[in-house]
């Protein structure tokens, strides 16, 4: 194998996949990452056995195809510490070298062939979405996930699909996150049931993976993992097992409740300015709704107390609810800052339910006031 390389392309490619390869491993070829060089294009590939990716990297000028294993821990940094634009690598039976203007290194490579296969995107079946909007679902959902509850399918996003609407939940138990959009099925997938739940590490790849991507992505469900395409790269799953809460008894079907809409910026801001008097041991703020304001107080001992006023287009009479600050800002740090959103309140017992004009609900549920 012999190739020259923009070193740029090729770093920001690396650090994807290599994001993929565990720390540490009773299997040390898993801590690398294959690179396989054909006459038209260059994959890198990594896996953890869990989760795999494929990713191709553009920039790249062959003079002699082949495969080699590449170390995460030497070659990341020397990538990342040149100043050159280009690379010239090559590899044989004894090792990698790597060149730029001014130096050279070499490495010892393990046997490609013990590397573990990784799964291509060959699916007729599948379902498909623009890469922005699947990019926002993962956004807008994620943080909710608990990865250290006892129920394992918590640990990730649930998808739906039902009439041409693909829908992304996620929950801890406190508070739920739903984010829906557009999406269609291409030959006859298999359907979207209440188990195909993808591990929050496996979307985090997907976002970071699918950054740059314009175009449309593929989505193809098998019988205990997930692919996911795009032009540049397949990323693969295993499923979370576990049986996964009714979300939609979260919602709650209000006749009578208050709704009122809130500017995202300005809230954002004042909650986060409520929060800093917060603990561990007291985390709540009341938030209370009326006479044209917002107003949120927070009180915790050997800590102080905070008053934060934000003008609103509400002047009904008062309600307070005590929330968990930091869900809220969760909520609040995913959305366009000169956008408006909308709360809906029952009372101070009842879940306050945050919604946007685009799709997106989040539900939280209240803190209870010490008596």
């Amino acid at each position: 194998m012999k190739i020259i390389c923009n070193r740029e392309k090729l770093l920001h490619a690396f650090q994807t996949v290599a994001a993929v390869a565990p720390a540490r491993s009773p299997k040390p070829i898993l801590q690398k990452v294959k690179l396989e060089v054909a006459a038209n294009k260059a994959m890198l590939m990594a896996t953890d056995l869990e989760v795999g990716i494929r990713y191709e990297v553009s920039g790249l000028e062959v003079e002699a195809s082949g495969e080699v294993i590449l170390p995460v821990d030497r070659f990341g940094p020397i990538l990342r510490e040149s100043n050159d634009a280009t690379f010239r690598m090559e590899a044989n039976a004894t090792g990698i070298i790597v060149r730029d203007a001014r130096s050279e290194y070499k490495l010892p490579s393990a046997n490609p062939q013990d590397f573990p296969s990784i799964a291509e995107f060959a699916e007729t079946d599948y379902y498909e979405l623009p890469a922005r909007l699947f990019r926002e679902l993962i956004r807008r959902t994620i943080f909710a996930a608990d990865n250290e509850s006892s129920r394992y399918a918590l640990g990730g996003v649930k998808l739906e699909w039902q009439d041409n609407m693909l829908t992304a939940i996620s929950t801890d138990g406190r508070r739920l996150a739903k984010m829906e959009g557009p999406a269609k099925a291409i030959g006859q997938p298999a359907p979207l049931g209440d188990v195909i739940v993808i591990p929050t590490r496996a979307m985090q790849l997907l976002e970071r993976a699918l950054a740059e991507e314009t175009s449309e992505v593929q989505l193809a469900v098998r019988q205990n993992d997930v692919l996911v395409h795009s032009p540049r790269c397949t990323i693969s799953s295993r499923l979370l097992e576990g049986r996964y809460p009714r979300w939609r008894d979260v919602f709650p079907q209000r006749a009578n409740s208050l709704k009122i809409d809130l500017p995202v910026g300005p809230t954002y801001s004042a909650v986060r300015q409520a929060a800093i008097v917060t603990s561990e041991e007291s985390r709540g703020i009341d938030f209370t709704f009326g006479n044209g304001s917002l107003v949120m107080a927070g009180q915790t001992a050997e800590v102080g107390e905070s008053h934060v006023e934000l003008p609103i287009a509400y002047n009904g009479p008062p309600i307070s609810i005590m929330l968990d600050p930091r869900f809220v800002i969760d909520f609040l740090k995913v959305l366009d800052p000169e956008k408006t959103c909308t709360i809906d309140l029952q009372d101070g017992d009842a879940a306050a339910v945050y919604t946007t004009d685009d799709g997106y609900g989040y539900v939280i549920m209240p803190l209870a006031r010490e008596r």
